[in-house]
């Protein structure tokens, strides 16, 4: 008798599968062992989370990917206590023999250096300056960070440093850190982007366990933007027949809060987000989980997934096309604009590594 997942309550992914890209030791399920795990170990627990801090001897990564607009970004954390089923940046674990499942959102690391190494690369004589990318892997604002506040001690220095900076999150969280957002806006410094996925807190409860509802999400792009911050509302990743139907509710609450920017981007599955995205839709929308990726792969040449540049960005086809054309529509309806805030880069002054700041 097959083994069948079983859904972990407060976590996204069904199952902990060990990646087989790198050939690495498979971890198996043994199903006479689950029969009896019970009578021996008791009731079966909840995954719990775990830190590890990491000590990296850089920081700054940088890319040069033609389709994406930014060329450097800071991760503080790798894995994501968030749990969003869809997340492509899951298979990252897989490197370090990790599930890219539920390893991804249980098994986190924390780089409590962080702002020292990024002092470390902002003073050198040969940086220049562009903004950095927060929140292009694994949220600055899951919830560890409440106990680090690694992402804040990056924030003081960018403001000492007057650094332009990028955050994109899904968290409420964003607002601990409002007065130096704030500041940091009136420097011209910084933008955020705010995901939001569904309108429906239960969905979202589904889709990413442990981010914020997305009521708090859509108040805290209010509070952003009448703080003067430049904010925007993302609506990614965008699921066919499950978070499509959302797209108007997103734009007019959001509207509603003194947002003028959006933007959307279709569901990616990269590596193995595919696998462990269809187990999830066949633990909770079995009658339209054969829909779903036959929409998928619709407009993603006929695959899973479409890893080329600029294609990988861009989804082809009917079904990309009808909501190109949608979300078109309610943004001209609604009197929103394309984001085109470009950060200020000029103000830039190198830091010293005590972190007295210069006379000069």
């Amino acid at each position: 008798m097959p083994v069948h997942p079983q859904i972990h309550k407060g976590r996204g992914a069904v199952s902990g599968q060990a990646s087989r890209r790198f050939n690495l030791p498979q971890r198996e399920a043994d199903g006479d062992w689950l029969d009896a795990m019970e009578d021996i170990d008791g009731p079966a627990r909840h995954p719990a989370t775990t830190v590890t801090e990491e000590h990296p001897r850089s920081i700054l990564s940088f890319n040069k990917s033609p389709d994406i607009p930014f060329d450097r970004s800071i991760n503080a954390y790798r894995g994501c206590e968030h749990g969003c089923i869809y997340c492509f940046a899951r298979p990252t674990h897989a490197y370090h023999d990790l599930s890219p499942g539920l390893d991804f959102e249980t098994k986190l690391f924390a780089k409590p250096d962080a702002a020292r190494l990024l002092r470390e690369a902002l003073a050198k004589t040969s940086y220049r300056p562009a903004p950095i990318a927060m929140g292009t892997n694994t949220d600055p604002y899951q919830p560890i960070e409440g106990r680090y506040r690694i992402t804040r001690s990056i924030l003081e220095l960018c403001l000492e440093a007057r650094h332009p900076v990028t955050i994109t999150t899904k968290s409420d969280r964003v607002l601990q850190d409002l007065d130096l957002i704030a500041a940091m806006a009136r420097l011209n410094l910084i933008s955020v982007a705010i995901s939001v996925t569904s309108m429906d807190a239960r969905l979202s409860r589904l889709l990413e366990p442990r981010a914020a509802a997305p009521a708090k999400r859509i108040a805290a792009l209010g509070k952003l933007a009448a703080a003067g911050v430049p904010a925007h509302v993302s609506i990614a990743p965008v699921i066919p027949s499950i978070t499509d139907p959302f797209l108007e509710d997103i734009l007019a609450a959001s509207r509603e809060q003194g947002i003028h920017h959006a933007t959307w981007i279709m569901i990616r599955l990269p590596h193995e987000v595919a696998p462990l995205f269809r187990e999830w839709l066949d633990a909770h929308f079995p009658d339209r989980a054969g829909k779903v990726m036959a929409t998928i792969q619709s407009m993603r040449g006929g695959k899973d997934n479409d890893p080329a540049f600029f294609t990988r960005m861009r989804p082809q086809g009917v079904w990309a096309d009808l909501f190109r054309h949608r979300f078109k529509i309610a943004m001209k309806r609604m009197g929103f604009a394309r984001p085109a805030h470009i950060l200020d880069c000029s103000g830039f002054r190198r830091p010293s590594l005590d972190g007295q700041l210069s006379l000069l």
